[in-house]
């Protein structure tokens, strides 16, 4: 079992890095699953794929401890051992995508029964990871930007436009029925404890689990217009609102389907376009349709904001507590900073899980 407990600053930082280290395992294959029939939702455009910018090392192979529940290859996604974990796939930020899955293998008891859906908008995707992870079980399922597009409204940060940004929302339709529950991360993050752990999380009668924040000041997600009018701010009465990240979620797809939550998510964001109550993106939707109804998780499963506004002086500390997954929420993403020479010190923390290697 490996975290950190309580660290800060560049010496701190130094002395985790060995902590927390990818070792140099080596493991037989695990069974490998591809990807198999596409739905509307798995439909790839056609067009020729971009070419390579990049390619990526390939990681050691992992394998169960002896302790772990024997997959059932026959049935595939549907084996009730598995692990599910959602992650997006996007040029921009696939060097932190593989670094997740890495880092989700390396500090996992039962690397073998975790199995990965990747979300993506773009061709050619597979292959990359396929190169870094032969034997990891996975599926791709594509991700049409039109579904959202003209409900996308302008963002305080270009990148919160994005219609990936927005798959989330769609992932009890696009997964297969049998899942009925999922861990779903962002690329900008890396795990450092064993990740079966988060997914035994105890939703209760709740839709979604997630660490809340309950001292941020929640209005600041809203603009005055809502605030001011009761027909958008009486959607809280009755809860007790906090803010919470949504880029470490366990969900209950069962339930989300039975609700029809994408439903709600989509109406608010409709109002949205219309009346401008928020923003900041994808967030607020969220906010407006599960804040005050979350199944809490410890602190330790999103130690979020590292990534700062990427300015000088912007770099931060981890939050009081133990760690369980460090999150670089935030513009200022550790691979363009460990690039440019300029990193921050927990910064060097992400860099053992990084695959990245230019094409020769």
């Amino acid at each position: 079992m490996l975290w950190i407990m309580r660290f800060s600053g560049l010496v701190s930082a130094l002395l985790a890095i060995i902590v927390l280290s990818p070792s140099l395992q080596s493991f037989p294959p695990a069974e490998a699953i591809r990807s198999s029939h596409l739905d509307a939702y798995l439909r790839f455009p056609s067009s020729d794929a971009p070419p390579h910018r990049f390619s990526f090392r390939r990681a050691p192979l992992f394998r169960n401890a002896a302790d772990c529940a024997a997959a059932d290859a026959g049935i595939g996604v549907c084996s009730p051992s598995l692990v599910h974990v959602a992650i997006t796939l996007d040029f921009e930020y696939l060097r932190g995508s593989i670094a997740a899955v890495h880092s989700i293998l390396q500090h996992s008891s039962c690397p073998e029964s975790v199995f990965f859906h990747f979300l993506v908008s773009e061709t050619d995707l597979e292959s990359l990871v396929r190169s870094s992870f032969p034997e990891l079980k996975f599926k791709v399922y594509y991700f049409d930007p039109e579904i959202v597009r003209s409900m996308i409204s302008t963002s305080v940060r270009q990148a919160l436009e994005q219609p990936l940004n927005y798959a989330r929302n769609y992932l009890a339709d696009m997964l297969e029925p049998c899942v009925r529950r999922v861990i779903y991360l962002d690329s900008d993050l890396i795990v450092v404890d064993d990740i079966a752990k988060l997914w035994r999380t105890n939703l209760g009668s709740k839709t979604i689990g997630a660490p809340e924040y309950c001292h941020a000041n929640f209005t600041k997600y809203f603009t005055p217009a809502f605030w001011s009018d009761e027909r958008f701010s009486g959607a809280f009465r009755g809860r007790s609102p906090c803010y919470f990240n949504t880029g470490v979620m366990v969900m209950d797809l069962e339930r989300w389907r039975s609700v029809g939550y994408t439903e709600v998510i989509e109406k608010w964001m409709e109002i949205q376009k219309s009346d401008r109550i928020y923003e900041l993106g994808s967030l607020p939707p969220f906010l407006l349709v599960f804040a005050g109804e979350v199944a809490p998780i410890e602190h330790r499963w999103n130690q979020h904001g590292l990534g700062g506004d990427n300015v000088r002086g912007s770099c931060r500390d981890l939050h009081p507590g133990p760690v369980s997954l460090l999150h670089w929420s935030g513009s200022g993403k550790p691979w363009f900073r460990l690039d440019s020479r300029k990193p921050c010190p927990l910064d060097t923390l992400w860099a053992p899980y990084d695959l990245y290697g230019h094409s020769r």
